[in-house]
């Protein structure tokens, strides 16, 4: 039986599962050769232009930056780093819109082109045959080279991991997509460097046989490399049929070699090495050039460009540029501008985004060449899409779980293994976008994947943490045990164990002596005082037990007091009747006053008398008074004290008149 080389050099060609024939619309831009679309006034350069992370930058706003001198940097294979496409100065390092379906925003470098084109220095590799394969794996990488076939894979890793694992090699200059003409052009223009780029892969990999895999609608091109290959460079140019999406890795390989690459799996696992033809382009001008990728092949195609083509567009270009230079008339009712092909592109939302290293195509159709569907209608279950899938999956079944959120049940289905070319989309007679539920479930299924890598490091962080820690106490128990046991054998060898014994008492010494000293000592003066109050405290308490009778015996004098005195104060009353009725009219009246101011008086002496005796008996009179009285007799020494002053002062008035009276009634 023939191997699979052999059955390969003989013409052997196999075929995929389902694939469609659309129109191919490849006649627009293929009939001119490829031209300079010129130096913007402006360049957008998003970090990441490639499948893997983003290097860090190495340049700050203001400074002036040369043709070709990284921007970034970094030290890891899946990082490629990005070059200035023109000479000018950095003028802003922000947040643009890229070429992307989601239209996100990323940062980019913004450089203002000085129009000069001045190169920095190059590294070229002309005897690159005398070189070390590592050597130029890691020239590929630093001139920032990645898969320009569309999917944007590190170039320099995936020569890295099919060193020595590989025995084919595959150029895919297939360019199954409708519209796209830009792999086309780069062949027939420029073969040899096509051709010498794919002589450099060979020197890296050194397979046992290169096949270029090319359909068969591009005839000149076949002419092109066939006139460039010679019998030395042991490469094989096989033509395909057309067929979509042959040009598709997968896909390509089983074409070429009936090698089926298993799911989720690269193609270096079974034994083969794909690149695109752009991509051995960019290698032989790197290498040999010394010139990073700083510009690629671009289609211009569609009704609305005046001007159809392919250009050499420096990467970060801004579409509005392109479209400006080259005569785009937008469609009156449906203007649209799409990033590749009519199956695979998508529409941006706005021109003002730049060129990246996996566009291949700018489409700007008008609305009777390519028709927008915008009404999805309910699926009919006919199958077609099944038919149609390049990787035998169930389109339907994807779509409903897809559109269910049902993110287990499309993994289950094998949701990472579509291709996304479109094809199922195109034969449905429903109209539904199954492609765009796929790219909106992938993208939730790698989110939640990050998230759950997120939480599993952060799990084995914890974990690491918690061993550390036991390890660490396990550690210091285990030393504290071995120094106990070396003191007990030392204490044993040197004095038995009185010494532990005499060793615990000096320590339980110690510790009544702390308690001793951390009691608090009680000064002479608190004491007497707290001696003080708890003596008055018993004396309250004692005078409290024994029954005090002496306010009520002193209520009861002077109840006594005031009956006399009103018995008095009655009997002068009667004495000042009788008196004013047997005395003449003035000596009444005097008698009068005399007998008012004896009243007065006696109130008075009352009045000192029983606030005496209130103080004597209630200290805290002052505050409240205790006992009401009669209402002849005031309670408050203060009135009693003006009363008995008032009183005072008419009897010393009365006296005068009376003195004033005595001798008129003595001359009578």
């Amino acid at each position: 039986m023939l191997s699979i080389i052999e059955q390969i050099k003989q013409g052997k060609l196999w075929d995929f599962h389902g694939g469609i024939h659309p129109a191919e619309n490849k006649a627009l831009s293929s009939k001119q050769a490829i031209k300079a679309a010129g130096i913007p006034q402006e360049l957008i350069l998003p970090l990441k232009q490639h499948i893997g992370s983003r290097g860090d930058i190495i340049v700050n706003i203001g400074d002036y930056v040369l043709k070709g001198q990284p921007l970034t940097q970094g030290d890891i294979a899946m990082c490629v780093p990005i070059h200035a496409p023109s000479s000018g100065t950095i003028t802003a390092i922000e947040q643009r819109t890229t070429a992307h379906p989601s239209g996100l925003t990323d940062l980019c470098i913004v450089i203002a082109t000085d129009n000069q084109d001045t190169w920095c220095h190059a590294t070229q590799y002309p005897d690159y045959q005398d070189r070390d394969p590592a050597e130029l794996i890691e020239a590929i990488r630093l001139a920032g080279i990645a898969g320009l076939g569309g999917a944007g894979f590190p170039t320099a890793r995936k020569l890295q991991g099919g060193l020595g694992n590989v025995d084919i090699l595959i150029i895919n200059a297939a360019e199954c997509e409708p519209y796209i003409t830009a792999d086309d052009r780069l062949m027939q223009d420029y073969a040899d460097e096509v051709i010498e780029g794919i002589r450099i892969l060979r020197h890296i990999i050194s397979p046992k046989l290169t096949l270029i895999g090319i359909e068969d609608n591009k005839p000149d091109a076949i002419k092109a490399l066939e006139a460039c290959v010679n019998e030395d460079d042991n490469i094989i140019i096989r033509v395909i049929p057309t067929k979509y999406p042959s040009g598709s890795s997968k896909q390509l390989v089983k074409l070429l070699t009936g090698r089926e690459v298993p799911s989720q799996a690269r193609s270096t696992s079974i034994g083969v090495i794909m690149q695109n033809v752009g991509t051995a382009f960019a290698i032989k001008r790197a290498i040999v050039n010394g010139e990073p990728l700083i510009e690629r092949v671009v289609t211009l195609t569609g009704e609305a460009f005046k001007q159809r083509g392919n250009v050499f567009a420096l990467l970060g270009t801004p579409i509005a540029y392109l479209l400006e230079k080259f005569d785009y008339k937008a469609d009156k009712k449906y203007p649209r501008v799409i990033i590749g092909g009519s199956l695979m592109g998508f529409t941006l939302p706005h021109a003002n985004v730049p060129i990246t290293k996996i566009t291949n195509c700018i489409l700007t159709p008008k609305r009777k060449e390519l028709p927008l569907h915008t009404y999805e209608m309910a699926c009919i279950r006919c199958s077609a899409c099944a038919d149609a899938c390049p990787a035998s999956l169930l389109p339907q079944q994807l779509q409903w779980y897809a559109k269910d959120k049902n993110y287990d049940k499309c993994e289950e289905y094998n949701l990472s293994d579509c291709i996304e070319c479109g094809a199922c989309a195109y034969v449905c007679p429903s109209e539904i976008p199954l492609v765009q539920y796929y790219r909106q479930a992938k993208a939730e299924i790698w989110e939640r994947k990050q998230d759950e890598m997120s939480a599993e490091r952060a799990r084995q962080r914890f974990e690491a943490k918690q061993q550390r820690m036991d390890r660490d106490k396990a550690e210091r128990e285990n030393r504290f045990a071995k120094a106990a046991t070396d003191r007990r054998q030392h204490m044993a060898t040197a004095g038995g164990d009185d010494a532990v014994a005499a060793a615990i008492a000096r320590v339980k010494a110690k510790q009544a002596a702390a308690t001793d000293t951390a009691t608090p000592t009680i000064k002479p003066a608190v004491a007497a005082a707290i001696a003080k109050a708890k003596a008055k405290q018993a004396a309250s308490v004692s005078e409290e037990a024994i029954p005090d009778n002496s306010e009520m015996a002193a209520l009861r004098k002077q109840r006594k007091l005031q009956a006399r005195e009103q018995k008095a104060a009655k009997h002068a009353e009667l004495m000042q009747q009788q008196t004013v009725t047997e005395q003449p009219p003035e000596q009444a009246s005097d008698k009068k006053d005399a007998v008012a101011a004896a009243v007065a008086r006696a109130k008075a002496r009352k009045a000192a008398q029983q606030a005496q005796s209130t103080t004597e008996t209630q200290p805290a009179v002052d505050a409240k008074p205790t006992t009401e009285v009669d209402t002849d007799v005031a309670v408050d020494p203060k009135k009693a004290a003006v009363a008995a002053a008032v009183a005072r002062a008419k009897a010393r008035k009365a006296a005068q008149q009376a003195n004033k009276v005595q001798p008129n009634i003595e001359e009578e």
